[in-house]
């Protein structure tokens, strides 16, 4: 298990343009940091586009499940589009899957790279040496744990999108509760994505 004091600092990971986008759901402009961005493919119909590089006009949606579910009953897409589009999958069940294998992947990479420590103790450890950086807990951890985590957390996020058997998943065990993660670099990719999934989840996953 990697100790704290090895832990590296990335910072390759270049920040994301935040700027603001309408959402098609609520017609509000917000930063897209909480958005997801939609192109029409060559049937026209909508696709994800987590990585923002496809190419084509962007149809931008609150990562919310509640708009993205309007959007995709009502249709918004043809809406904005003025052309026939074809909805032919559940696009909220979509997202939120494309969504934790995005998550759980580059969680695996961070490891793989060194910046990442596993466990309640090691935890600990990161929160007493470490002002910045993310905390992973389970969705579905122990509430007693994840009381004590508030406290010793103080500023540093606390990510709590992904269930253990999730986590355990990209560091190759049966299930994981607890994880720290170093700012910068994939760390400051996976708070973002993190974040989408937890607007995404609200009503998909019991808490």
């Amino acid at each position: 298990m990697t100790r704290g004091k090895d832990l590296e600092i990335s910072s390759s990971y270049e920040k994301p343009d935040n700027g603001l986008r309408t959402c098609i759901a609520s017609n509000r402009k917000l930063s897209k940091f909480n958005m997801v961005r939609f192109v029409m493919d060559a049937e026209n119909r909508p696709v994800p586009d987590l990585n923002e590089r496809l190419p084509g006009r962007g149809l931008w949606l609150t990562a919310d499940y509640r708009l993205i579910n309007k959007a995709s009953v009502k249709n918004l897409f043809a809406k904005k589009t003025r052309k026939h589009v074809h909805i032919d999958y559940d696009i909220p069940e979509l997202l939120v899957k494309l969504m934790v294998r995005r998550c759980i992947h580059n969680l695996g990479l961070a490891k793989r790279a060194g910046h990442v420590l596993i466990g309640f103790d090691e935890l600990k450890r990161a929160l007493a040496q470490y002002k910045e950086g993310y905390v992973f807990s389970a969705r579905d951890g122990g509430f007693s744990n994840r009381k004590k985590l508030f406290l010793l957390a103080k500023n540093i996020p606390i990510l709590d999108s992904l269930t253990a058997t999730e986590i355990g998943t990209a560091f190759g065990r049966n299930r994981v509760v607890h994880a720290f993660i170093s700012s910068g670099g994939i760390g400051d990719s996976l708070f973002r994505d993190m974040g989408r999934l937890a607007g995404l989840r609200e009503t998909t996953l019991a808490a």
